[in-house]
């Protein structure tokens, strides 16, 4: 793609950005890159746009919202979703599917009231809130 902010056909490093407004760093474009190519298989088996409620965060801002000291946000390879049609439920289960079919990367699938965690840390991780 021309544009070097472009990570995949639908994603774009602006929207990985801390909700605070700071930038992802260089040094964490891999995993960014990686976190939005995983992304992209699952928009595409869904047909339908993702929002991201949360990716990067800075230490100070994680500790600021509460999150955990070992949060994969930290590192640029964890996404918060919400989809127009599918419930978090839903979603998760989507995720889960295409893990296990080897089409997304392993690794930690949390379900929240309004949201799905997603990340790339390469081991199995599930939880509920």
């Amino acid at each position: 793609m021309s544009d070097k902010g472009q990570l995949t056909a639908n994603f774009h490093i602006r929207e990985f950005k801390c909700n605070d407004g700071t930038k992802v760093p260089e040094e964490l474009f891999d995993n960014v890159k990686e976190l939005a190519e995983n992304l992209q298989v699952l928009r595409d088996d869904i047909c339908e746009a993702l929002h991201i409620n949360s990716a990067y965060r800075h230490k100070v801002y994680n500790d600021k919202i509460g999150g955990s000291p070992k949060s994969k946000h930290l590192e640029a390879e964890a996404a918060d979703l919400v989809s127009k049609s599918f419930t978090p439920k839903q979603l998760a289960a989507r995720i889960k599917k295409l893990i296990l079919t080897g089409k997304m990367k392993q690794g930690g699938v949390g379900i929240y009231p309004s949201f799905v965690h997603y990340d790339i840390r390469g081991t199995e991780a599930r939880w509920t809130q």
